[in-house]
């Protein structure tokens, strides 16, 4: 069964960086599009960031654009996500999330199998 590992969580101070990984237990990592998610306390799990197979099509929801970015290692079975400039608001538990496909979307029907996720709290 395909594992998904988050790591990379904290308390950070706005404005500043954190980098989220995800690391996958299957040997056919490469051939799936890979997704951030991150849910809020009270309110529903959103989309954030994903990514395509080779790293084609990264996309983002507008109020991460600019400050995000998302990369994948094939070789590393790892998905990256680059968190610049935080905002108090990006406070959320975030999960990363194995597509269906090669191709990414931006919806959580699209994807499979998701981590245990990794706490971000950014403190104003």
């Amino acid at each position: 069964q395909v594992q998904l590992v988050e790591s990379g969580g904290g308390l950070v101070q706005a404005g500043g960086s954190l980098r989220l990984s995800c690391a996958a237990s299957e040997c056919t990592f490469s051939v799936y599009a890979m997704g951030w998610f991150r849910q809020a306390p009270g309110k529903e799990r959103e989309f954030v960031a994903a990514i395509s197979v080779r790293g084609v099509n990264p996309s983002y929801t507008d109020s991460v654009r600019g400050r995000f970015t998302i990369s994948r290692d094939d070789a590393k079975k790892t998905v990256y996500l680059q968190m610049a400039s935080l905002k108090p608001e990006d406070t959320a538990v975030y999960y990363c999330a194995r597509g269906r496909s090669s191709w990414s979307t931006a919806r959580s029907i699209d994807y499979t199998t998701w981590g245990q996720g990794t706490q971000v709290t950014v403190s104003s």
